[in-house]
């Protein structure tokens, strides 16, 4: 099958917007918890119900107006996930304007880019350093007017400067945008070039979560739902949830620091969990460390063993044995238990997305009783354009098309996308706008297949797709998804474009590396001095080996080297949302790249 498309549940009224979204929760669930924050990271959970979130909105909206802000006009938010985020990103809808997100990770030149390119006329950022970093490149954004820092009580300063605003332009204002209007421009952190600004519309946002909560239902959000936001609000996938919790009638807690994450999972007791691929195989590798400091990781080897045949025999029209339930019982008691705990020990479901989890991954959390529904989307596409459903998962795939959107196969197996959650287009970008669409339907720039119930795999993206010498086609995210799920293994680069076979670049996991050292018996080293190491090459050559049977001889890694720096956001060469800047790390380590094909070292999988 090429082409599948699912009705929309819900039709939308025109008229709606993001401010008659929160209406609606506080028409049906005034006085029910809405938002949980902590004042300080070791705080408790405070409880902040729908009318008391929806007057703070009010109060800070008067603010942005007492300050010049007019509909229409883009107000910057440069921060880390925290509740006042979610705070602001409301009271700019209200005011009528288009909240703007930027990194705080954003370097001078990218802040400089978006104030401009968005015509930024307030900016609210999280620290007094961030502020510095505005100062710099001020003198380029003549339109910039004021700064508020965060940490300096940026919010309470608004509040009071619109005490004399009357609220009934609020109310005015919230009834200006209509679901045509643009509601926020995000923009792609983009593994080449300038950044490129989407245009979200009102419409894309309050149709795609309706619709996903009657299509999710009372599974995934029944009553008493609460999830933990800890992925950064500047990128879309978080920013869908934020929107997602409000007509799902669940609670939203922010984790601003991730090295909090467990124990605030542990404190917040999500229902569900959203989350990107990186996460769950960390809190896997970290799990299998733990156990083994403790002498027990031929324990949870054969526990998560136990978990993923289970899950599997889910799959089978008998299901699980009677021998398999009772090692699953064992397993549980011994490991999986402890898993369910350390998230917090209510989770049952989470949603997956941002890149592929694998299979291996989605059924040993299935097995520990997680359902992960892996899903596939893009900023382009307001999120997720699919996700697999409670009633209909196929693990390894990332879903059929949620209502409302319509999938298609091109010939040359790009993925291609229409309908309520596809974009306006890129903010003052005809050409590259022209560019992203083919006869109405956005190119998604992903390549992959559909079954024939509208199921959809992705294989790679096209413009990454590596050719070598002898002419095969090869997807460098198969290989580099699989090994990046070792724990030595920090990140990927698979190479071989004109080569005669292929290759890879890795870097190690400098958190997760002494913690593998203890447990195999090893002294304490770095990550140069590891890269050489004959045990840790081992291990890598075992991981390699396993990663290549996921495919044909003549794509499987024949060499590779590690590399004694990482990739990261700091030193550019992972965007904000953790995707490798490929052409930047080919173009950097050629000569690492070269020596691979020059010189047949130990290291060769011929």
């Amino acid at each position: 099958m090429d082409e599948f498309h699912s009705p929309p549940v819900v039709e939308i009224d025109p008229s709606e917007n993001l401010s008659t979204l929160l209406a609606g929760r506080v028409q049906s669930k005034p006085d029910a918890p809405l938002i949980e924050h902590k004042a300080t990271p070791d705080g408790p959970w405070q409880s902040i119900t729908a009318r008391e979130f929806d007057a703070r909105v009010v109060a800070v909206a008067k603010g942005l107006v007492a300050r010049g802000v007019e509909p229409g006009q883009s107000v910057g938010i440069m921060s880390r996930t925290r509740y006042e985020w979610t705070l602001l990103d409301f009271a700019i809808w209200a005011a009528g304007a288009v909240p703007v997100p930027l990194y705080e990770t954003s370097s001078a030149e990218q802040v400089e880019w978006i104030l401009t390119d968005a015509d930024v006329r307030l900016l609210v950022v999280e620290t007094s350093e961030l502020a510095t970093t505005v100062e710099q490149v001020r003198p380029k954004a003549p339109h910039l007017g004021d700064v508020l820092v965060l940490d300096d009580g940026a919010v309470d300063m608004l509040v009071r400067d619109g005490q004399e605003v009357a609220e009934t332009e609020i109310t005015r204002r919230r009834a200006l945008a209509t679901t045509a209007d643009v509601a926020t421009i995000i923009y792609t952190s983009g593994t080449t070039g300038r950044p490129k600004g989407a245009e979200l519309t009102h419409g894309n946002f309050v149709s795609l979560t309706r619709n996903a909560v009657a299509k999710l239902g009372e599974k995934v959000c029944p009553p008493g739902s609460r999830t933990l936001l800890f992925m950064p609000l500047a990128h879309v996938f978080a920013r869908f949830i934020e929107v997602l919790v409000i007509p799902a009638g669940a609670v939203l807690g922010h984790t601003p620091d991730t090295k909090n994450l467990l124990a605030d999972l542990g404190t917040f007791q999500p229902t569900f969990i959203l989350s990107v691929p990186r996460v769950f195989e960390k809190v896997y590798n970290s799990s299998e460390q733990k156990a083994a400091a403790g002498g027990k990781r031929g324990i949870f080897q054969r526990a998560a063993k136990t978990a993923i045949v289970y899950s599997r025999a889910l799959d089978t029209p008998g299901g699980p044995g009677p021998w398999l339930k009772l090692q699953h019982k064992v397993a549980d008691v011994l490991v999986l238990s402890k898993l369910r705990k350390a998230l917090g020990g209510r989770a049952e479901w989470a949603i997956s997305g941002g890149a592929p989890l694998g299979e291996r991954l989605g059924h040993f959390y299935r097995g520990v009783g997680l359902q992960v529904l892996e899903g596939y989307g893009l900023t382009e596409t307001t999120a997720p354009v699919s996700v697999n459903l409670p009633d209909a998962t196929k693990i390894g795939t990332v879903g059929p098309p949620l209502p409302g959107l319509a999938l298609r196969v091109a010939p040359d197996g790009e993925i291609l996308a229409k309908g309520d959650g596809v974009f306006l287009g890129y903010h003052n970008n005809t050409e590259a706008t022209q560019a992203a669409f083919e006869d109405g339907w956005f190119r998604t720039g992903d390549l992959g297949s559909m079954d024939e119930d509208g199921f959809v795999r992705i294989t790679g993206r096209k413009k990454e797709i590596i050719v070598t010498a002898g002419g095969k086609n090869v997807a460098p995210a198969v290989l580099e998804d699989r090994l990046r799920g070792h724990p030595l293994v920090s990140q990927v680069v698979v190479v071989g474009d004109e080569k005669p076979f292929i290759g890879a670049l890795i870097t190690l996991d400098a958190e997760a590396l002494p913690g593998w050292l203890s447990t195999h018996g090893l002294p304490e080293m770095d990550v140069a001095t590891a890269g050489e190491n004959p045990e840790v090459r081992a291990a890598l050559d075992r991981a390699v080996d396993r990663t290549n049977q996921a495919v044909s001889r003549a794509e499987s890694i024949r060499r590779y080297t590690v590399l004694t720096t990482d990739f990261t956001v700091e030193n550019d060469y992972l965007t904000p949302s953790m995707k490798v800047k490929r052409s930047l790390v080919i173009s950097d380590f050629t000569a690492q790249i070269e020596e691979l094909y020059a010189n047949v070292g130990d290291h060769d999988h011929s």
